[in-house]
């Protein structure tokens, strides 16, 4: 698609919009434009690399002993076809408008620039905080393997020192600072370290299912879907709605234990969301986008499945471990050694979530900065690695150094519910797009529109009513932070703005 210079003005205000062709003028501008070097293969490998993470290590275990029993598997499904929904919207966005910043450009195309602004504020935090946190996970794998070999980093290293109540993560400090440095020099470096580390990563995954197979007894399975047990009290907000609208208490096990559980390993997929990030540095966006992303997620969503499967055959449900299902289970049959062998995956594993989930983010404000509501100076690109190096160093700093001082693990939810807010919004904004630009070439059309969107948007919101009171409070206070910025900043220095009011 080439860019239209008649372009009919979008509307003024807070809901004013930035055309498709605007948006796509403005990465043709030499000293902003980003290097497009990324094939189909390496965005499947980017989705891949962010969404198998801690969660196919950790979280089957948890919801199999307390929420599903072996129909754990079928969670899974649940949780893989919520994503699918939303997907199918991205990519149709993804390849309507190959603009860098993800769900942030395609709210500015269609809903509006406030809309937009909150979208990219919701996804700075989101991405900041999560890339924290894996880092800080990583840090636990590592100094977990390190110790087995008797190499023992001090306490006041480590995080928090119980003795003196202080510490510094050094490890996830240095893991932060060196992604960030792998990303200034390149998006093809970038995508090269990420395609060796998810091949061992996947190797690893196989070698558990493979192995785990040989250890599977049918008896583990009976029942599949255990007896439903009433829920015990928690502290989401969906009890009293799911009394309210449909009659009935949530429980654990049963079939309603399946869609309870699904809410739970749904956050073992966040992260293809972040290959939309992508998209302008992708050779030919309008068909390699929406295969890079409708496939890493088919891939996770099998071997999710696949891992869930074996655990649970190998051991009982209610015998599982909730910290470390894969290794202890295998040390239930009798072999540590695959204990080690999964721990190195887990570590191999989190350093591309920590390595994407970075790009992600320093391309979402690398693209809020081209279009003026943050600061145009963070909008320059390398002159000779074409990286978005000044946002890129700005936050890898800031996130190594709050990595490093605090494990943030009571803030890792709003990870979550930036991300099904993210969905909600691209949804919307592929139902408004057709109908407010029925005439742009689409390379990719999301199926059974309206249906797919509305059931995106009510399968998003659905689990973010399952999240924690709590998590809403934060989320509120950043979204409100976010907003007094717009107003004191943002709408008045927007290139948009400048653009109608000839300023």
């Amino acid at each position: 698609m080439t860019a239209q210079q008649d372009t009919p003005p979008s509307g003024d205000g807070l809901f004013r919009t930035k055309t498709v062709e605007e948006s796509i003028r403005d990465t043709e501008e030499p000293e902003h434009a980003l290097r497009k070097s990324l094939s189909a293969l390496d965005l499947t490998v980017f989705g891949v690399g962010v969404i198998i993470g801690t969660g196919i290590f950790v979280l089957t275990g948890k919801v199999a002993k307390e929420t599903a029993g072996p129909a754990t598997a079928l969670a899974f499904v649940v949780a893989g076809i919520v994503c699918a929904l939303a997907a199918l919207c991205y990519a149709e966005f993804a390849s309507t408008v190959p603009v860098a910043g993800s769900a942030y450009t395609f709210a500015y195309a269609s809903l509006g620039e406030l809309v937009a602004w909150i979208i990219g504020w919701d996804l700075v935090l989101e991405f900041a905080l999560g890339t924290a946190v894996v880092a800080v996970g990583w840090s636990g794998y590592v100094r977990s393997l390190l110790d087995n070999f008797g190499w023992h980093i001090p306490d006041v290293l480590s995080g928090t020192d119980a003795a003196k109540g202080f510490g510094f993560d050094i490890l996830a400090f240095f893991l932060v600072l060196v992604l960030t440095v792998v990303l200034v020099l390149g998006m093809k470096l970038s995508a090269r370290v990420t395609t060796v580390v998810v091949a061992i990563k996947v190797v690893v995954v196989l070698v558990v299912i493979i192995a785990g197979s040989f250890f599977v007894k049918a008896a583990n399975y009976s029942p599949f879907i255990p007896e439903a047990q009433p829920q015990t009290a928690g502290s989401g907000l969906t009890e009293p709605l799911v009394q309210l609208m449909f009659g009935y208490a949530p429980t654990n096990f049963g079939v309603m234990g399946i869609f309870t559980a699904a809410s739970i390993v749904f956050f073992a997929f966040i992260g293809f969301d972040v290959v939309a990030t992508a998209a302008e540095e992708t050779k030919l966006p309008q068909r390699d986008m929406p295969r890079g992303i409708l496939a890493s997620l088919f891939i996770c969503t099998v071997l999710y499945v696949a891992v869930s499967l074996v655990v649970t055959g190998m051991e009982h449900y209610s015998d599982l471990s909730v910290e470390a299902p894969l290794a202890d289970a295998f040390k239930a049959v009798g072999h540590p050694v695959y204990a080690g062998l999964i721990s190195f995956g887990a570590a191999i594993g989190l350093t591309t979530v920590c390595l994407i989930l970075l790009l992600g983010q320093t391309r979402v404000f690398f693209a809020m900065s081209r279009d003026g509501l943050l600061p145009r100076f963070f909008s320059k690109t390398h002159p000779k690695f074409g990286t978005p190096y000044r946002p890129t160093v700005l936050l890898g700093v800031i996130i190594a150094v709050v990595a490093g001082f605090t494990s943030i693990n009571e803030l890792a939810a709003l990870v979550n519910i930036g991300t099904l807010f993210a969905f909600v919004v691209v949804a919307l904004g592929v139902l408004v797009l057709r109908r407010t630009r029925p005439d742009l070439p689409r390379a990719f059309r999301t199926p059974w529109v309206p249906f797919i969107p509305v059931a995106s948007v009510a399968a998003s919101v659905w689990l973010m009513l399952n999240l924690p009171a709590e998590t809403w409070l934060r989320f509120g206070i950043w979204m409100a932070i976010g907003v007094i910025v717009y107003f004191t900043y943002g709408r008045t220095h927007s290139r948009l703005h400048a653009r109608r009011t000839g300023r």
